[in-house]
């Protein structure tokens, strides 16, 4: 059985903190997701498709509720729905207000309820936040049935027993009888496995800010004798943040962080260490570049010359060592004891 398990879609989210310009971008192609959820569905022939909660980022809007709608009855295969802490079951909700699509099952309730699929020899189990917060709600949980599959679709926190989100033990998760419980919540990539139980939660689906870097994406299960995931990204803006040290000129140390083609992803770059400082610096094929200055003036690598200290004597050699051995081996050396005496972090070439 092929199952796609997606989750934090966060549909509808304002993008606060970017230009209008970057924000209607943003906002477009975060649109574009659920149909990408389609394209992988049917690209991999997937059985079942999981949606672990927070598909919307709160106040629901009628393009991000059209889109997900229109995809999910795309599908037309088993979509299971678990409301998450943002967007929750409360009595004007969608998902209880809404009509959907004749193949989607959305848990509403904080208890877990379950559905079998005869065709496919599995039960699917959930349960849906009705508030921001959720209690614990594998806690005394065990999956029962003759199905040979027994599969879980939850929001909530495995890391965090005492998370206010539905905190999951691996001890709950170890006796639940479960074959893979699809977690949403977490914006990172994660799993484990407890019991015969595979616990895995596939992350944010696009990434929305500089704390959601890199690829973003959903999980492929397999589920056979044991359960199985595979990460696969979506082509969706990404964003990268990266520090790095003026070694030659400033343009040399962006160029070596990006990559030879531009596009339209999100880099924010810091240069630190030295520099005599310089006009703008224009990369027009990543317009979404941002690029911070934190370097320093270079020092007086040779103010010291003459004094009767150590300092002096040292560097003394060093300035003589000029005539006689490899200039930029020399200033290197000059350059590495400066930052050192300066009290400085000292990054070896």
């Amino acid at each position: 059985m092929k199952i796609l398990h997606a989750a934090d879609l966060h549909l509808g989210t304002p993008f606060s903190g970017h230009t209008d310009q970057q924000t209607q971008y943003l906002k477009k192609e975060l649109l574009l997701i659920p149909d990408k959820l389609v394209h992988l569905q049917k690209n991999y022939r997937c059985d079942l498709v999981l949606l672990s909660g927070d598909l919307f980022d709160g106040a629901i809007d009628a393009d991000s509720l059209a889109a997900l709608k229109s995809a999910l009855a795309e599908m037309a295969v088993p979509v299971f729905i678990s409301p998450g802490n943002h967007d929750f079951c409360s009595p004007d909700s969608p998902y209880l207000t809404e009509t959907w699509p004749e193949n989607v099952r959305i848990f509403t309730k904080p208890a877990i309820e379950s559905q079998s699929l005869p065709n496919l020899d599995c039960r699917v189990y959930g349960a849906g936040f009705t508030g921001m917060d959720c209690p614990a709600l594998l806690e005394n949980f065990r999956a029962a049935g003759l199905e040979t599959y027994h599969i879980a679709v939850l929001h909530g926190d495995p890391l965090q027993k005492n998370a206010p989100y539905n905190p999951i033990t691996r001890a709950q998760v170890a006796a639940s009888g479960l074959n893979y419980l699809a977690l949403g919540h977490l914006h990172t990539t994660g799993q484990f496995t407890a019991g015969n139980t595979l616990c895995a939660w596939p992350g944010s689906a696009m990434g929305r800010g500089y704390d959601e870097k890199g690829p973003r994406g959903v999980y492929l299960v397999s589920l056979e004798e044991t359960a199985s995931t595979e990460f696969i990204p979506l082509d969706a803006p990404r964003f990268y943040d990266w520090e790095v040290e003026v070694m030659t000129t400033a343009e040399d140390a962006v160029r070596s962080l990006l990559p030879p083609v531009g596009n339209m992803d999100f880099y924010r770059i810091t240069l630190v260490g030295e520099s005599e400082g310089s006009a703008p610096l224009l990369f027009p094929e990543f317009p979404n570049l941002e690029i911070r200055d934190r370097t320093v003036p270079p020092a007086d690598l040779w103010g010291c010359l003459g004094q009767d200290n150590l300092e002096g004597v040292y560097f003394g050699l060093l300035h003589d060592a000029l005539e006689t051995s490899d200039p930029e081996t020399v200033q290197l050396a000059a350059k590495i004891s400066r930052r050192i005496l300066d009290g400085r972090e000292v990054a070896l070439p």
